[in-house]
């Protein structure tokens, strides 16, 4: 690893290893906090393990509420990192999840769209896809629309504890190929598993090489 790779890793360490707490909750743009600090936004369809990720990636057991529901998340969690402040994690509501009714469903399309595609100090997405199934296309439509946006992204590959190792190869493989085809993404595929850790490393480093 090279001196400047270390130190980024020591620089998100310390952050995330000091003070985050849970800001608030907005079901709609008017409740968003003051555009102040850059802004690091978590997405993914229903159920791919953002708020365990996000646990995992901020080194505590409950800042993000889990649930075996697809579809909980149904607003913009806002958390502070960083005293003084540093940034925000954004926790978005799953996209994609059949079940919700059809009015609630939209709700949550058009908040989701609106904040990536308006908010100023959003510096990155993190678009969580799940080892097990790949690319699909609803993850393809939230490309394209930050791709159109210019808002920047990078692909993360969530639960890869649950696939075997050659499959998580041939997922890896196929996610970067697609990535290169799209403007906004970064062209590495982050791979984690909230379970044994694996990646979250190099998520914390990307986050920090975000915000610069």
């Amino acid at each position: 690893m090279s001196e400047a790779t270390d130190d980024l890793d020591e620089t998100a360490r310390k952050l995330f290893s000091g003070p985050i707490a849970f800001l608030k909750s907005a079901p709609s743009l008017q409740f968003l906090p003051e555009p102040e600090v850059e802004e690091i936004a978590f997405a993914g369809r229903s159920n791919v393990g953002k708020s365990s990720l996000l646990n995992k990636l901020t080194n505590r057991r409950d800042l993000a509420r889990t649930s075996n529901t697809p579809g909980r998340t149904q607003e913009l969690n806002f958390f502070d990192v960083g005293q003084p402040l540093r940034f925000r994690l954004v926790d978005m509501p799953g996209y994609g999840f059949a079940k919700a009714p059809k009015e609630v469903a939209r709700k949550w399309r058009f908040l989701v769209n609106d904040y990536l595609r308006g908010r100023q100090v959003l510096k990155r997405a993190l678009v969580l896809v799940d080892s097990r199934h790949g690319l699909k296309d609803i993850d393809r439509e939230v490309m394209k629309m930050l791709d159109d946006a210019a808002v920047s992204y990078h692909l993360v590959l969530t639960k890869a504890d649950k696939v075997k190792a050659s499959e998580l190869q041939e997922v890896e493989k196929r996610t970067a190929e697609e990535a290169r085809k799209h403007p906004a993404a970064h062209p590495e595929i982050v791979t984690t598993s909230s379970e044994t850790g694996l990646g979250i490393d190099r998520l914390r480093r990307a986050v920090v090489e975000a915000i610069g």
